[in-house]
């Protein structure tokens, strides 16, 4: 087995040089070893300044947001990279509804490269999808993309233990109150699961934050003590409603 080790860096060195890197956005050459150019990674909008809590992007980081304040999360921390905003929104849009697994790929890693602000879970469990738009899907984004953060980091990654008990309407369209409403009671820990007492709620993007909130109190029902939410991207409050 060790005499055919290089054999899998000698088939990505030669399926890179058949199909060199270029950028999904702009179609230049790719950059560090991601289909992304220099310039355009250079633009993606970095969530530096945010509410610890909810990862609200705010214009001076604070502990705690207006809306932690008047609404207690129920979980305990909360980490987003960047904000949703272009031109991430474009490769986020691309990967999660146009199939496109490349910038899928791209997302992935970007997010494994930030610094991680917290502690390191136990396990990572990602937000689950109705087993109907699975199938119209054909894949699980936000499972997708916690794959690349459990092997970067050597951690468990489990994603049958959130099962969604009814289907729901598409969050998309719906404001902060009428989100709440469409996935309260929408999730449930699978009988027999053992958990650990530190997990991370996994999901593409934050935006109200109501389905993320259902998935916690179902995880913290089953036993979890600390569950921190960890998404791709953060919408700012205009666009979270």
């Amino acid at each position: 087995m060790e005499a055919l080790s290089w054999w899998r860096p000698a088939a990505h060195a030669l399926g890179r040089f058949v199909l060199p890197l270029h950028c999904l956005l702009c179609g230049a050459p790719g950059d560090d070893g991601l289909d992304l150019c220099r310039d355009c990674a250079a633009e993606l909008p970095r969530n530096r300044s945010c509410c610890a809590r909810c990862a609200l992007p705010l214009a001076e980081p604070a502990a705690l947001c207006g809306q932690c304040q008047r609404r207690t999360p129920p979980w305990d921390a909360a980490w987003a990279p960047f904000r949703y905003a272009w031109p991430l929104d474009r490769l986020e849009s691309r990967f999660k509804f146009g199939a496109d697994l490349a910038a899928g790929r791209v997302l992935s890693t970007l997010w494994w490269r930030e610094p991680l602000p917290l502690a390191l879970p136990q396990l990572i469990v990602p937000v689950p999808l109705h087993r109907q738009r699975l199938r119209e899907r054909g894949y699980n984004q936000a499972l997708e993309l916690a794959r690349a953060l459990a092997r970067g980091w050597r951690l468990p990654l489990r994603h049958d233990v959130l099962q969604r008990i009814r289907q729901t309407d598409a969050q998309t369209e719906l404001g902060a109150i009428a989100r709440r409403r469409n996935v309260r009671g929408a999730f449930a820990v699978r009988d027999g699961i053992a958990l650990p007492p530190h997990v991370a709620l996994l999901d593409d993007v934050f935006t109200t934050g109501a389905t993320l909130a259902e998935c916690v109190r179902a995880l913290k029902r089953a036993g979890v003590a600390r569950v921190d939410v960890w998404a791709l991207a953060r919408a700012p409050s205009s666009v979270a409603g």
